[in-house]
């Protein structure tokens, strides 16, 4: 593949696409709040917004490499390799674009097979697997890449792991396309394996045969789906380091590396650890960012939180996790959720589907929390104020916008 052909850092295009951007995406109500404090009063109700919030820089990067792709190949025809982020309105967006999705809704069975040295294919900011970048690289297709550095540099900690015979145990949700594309950097390397753990109780499972030992039958039909092909848990938990899908939870990720390095004190002694465990932080800057703003909102006396953004957002599962132990909290993927002063549409904390909840609005004063994922753009925030205004029968037109 030329350099001609790869793309890293988009086009130079964004003097030509920013109107279009600004006109999908942004929010005056957004504007108006992080102009007075995060904070907006009408009526009864005042509106409080997470000081860290919505689109992060490599999420802004991404949807604006796939605006200039467009612009920059207007009679080609553009791929991209599976939602770009986790917002259904923004990769419902790239559709009418044109853009076409090589896999999940709308995909043909046959997509990838059928992509030629013509085709425009856009890599989406979680990344994609070694085996699909080799598989683009092989049929010539041009690359737009917008996997983001956060992700990039827990591959680096992957690459190193795998290069010095270490186990990446990776603490991530073994179906979510950043996890499976870091995992698959293990294969770079011959002897490279990996390990996904999805939270505190499968961890248990690991130091607990990092200790003690045990049946690797049984560990290995547990793990069945999360492990590298011919995965020895006798062998590949003697050394381990630690990574991150880049949008867990930042608390549990650093207990997860924590239990590792007290199993591997117990079973090899302090004095070996470094021979045995291996950890960096590579939890991303703006999911910490996030959260810690939610951790701060929580501190005032909030009525309910509002978290906004799709229900396969990792991030955005998150925050609610955090507020749900506050205050009554409500993962609601857009100003549609809210049917009425009595209804809402939303996901529970650790539910897989959405399901409709009853009084979540109170009568009267009523101060509303508000924060969004990193994949959420402004426009959706907005709209949610403005919608929980309506139901009020608060008239939006007052608002002090300018």
């Amino acid at each position: 593949m030329t350099e001609s052909q790869y793309f890293p850092r988009g086009f130079g295009l964004k003097p030509q696409i920013e109107g279009q951007l600004a006109e999908d995406y942004r929010s005056r109500i957004v504007e108006y709040l992080k102009s007075h404090q995060f904070t907006l009063r009408v009526g009864d109700l005042t509106f409080r917004l997470a000081g860290e919030f919505g689109f992060c820089y490599g999420v802004d990067r991404a949807v604006e490499y796939a605006y200039e792709t467009r612009s920059r190949f207007p009679d080609r025809s553009l791929f991209i390799t599976g939602e770009i982020i986790h917002n259904p309105h923004v990769n419902q967006r790239l559709r009418e674009m044109g853009i076409r999705f090589l896999a999940g809704e709308g995909a043909a069975p046959d997509a990838w097979s059928a992509l030629g040295a013509g085709d425009v294919v856009i890599l989406p900011a979680f990344g994609v697997t070694v085996e699909q970048m080799g598989l683009l690289r092989e049929r010539g297709c041009t690359l737009v890449d917008t996997t983001c550095g956060s992700v990039l540099n827990v591959w680096k900690n992957v690459e190193r792991y795998a290069r010095d015979g270490f186990t990446s145990l990776i603490h991530g949700k073994y179906n979510h396309e950043e996890t499976r594309a870091t995992a698959s950097r293990t294969s770079l390397h011959e002897a490279g394996s990996y390990l996904v753990v999805r939270d505190l109780e499968q961890t248990a499972h690991v130091t607990e045969f990092i200790r003690n030992g045990g049946s690797a039958q049984a560990f290995l039909e547990e793990f069945r789906y999360a492990c590298s092909q011919d995965f020895d848990p006798q062998a590949d938990l003697v050394r381990v380091g630690l990574a991150n899908q880049t949008t867990m939870l930042s608390s549990e990720s650093l207990q997860v590396a924590e239990e590792i390095r007290l199993a591997m004190i117990d079973r090899y002694g302090e004095g070996e650890l470094a021979q045995h465990f291996r950890s960096f932080d590579t939890i991303c800057s703006a999911t910490q960012d996030r959260q810690d703003a939610v951790i701060r909102l929580l501190q005032e006396n909030l009525s309910l939180m509002l978290v906004i953004g799709g229900y396969n957002s990792s991030n955005t599962n998150h925050l609610a996790e955090i507020a749900v132990q506050k205050v009554p909290t409500y993962h609601i993927e857009d100003a549609g959720c809210l049917l009425d002063s009595a209804s809402i549409r939303h996901k529970p904390v650790r539910e897989k589907a959405p399901v409709l909840g009853r009084g979540w609005l109170p009568e009267g004063e009523a101060v509303i929390g508000i924060t969004a994922g990193a994949s959420t753009p402004n426009n959706r925030i907005g709209e949610v104020v403005e919608r929980v205004m309506e139901i009020r029968g608060l008239e939006i037109g007052k608002l002090p916008l300018a």
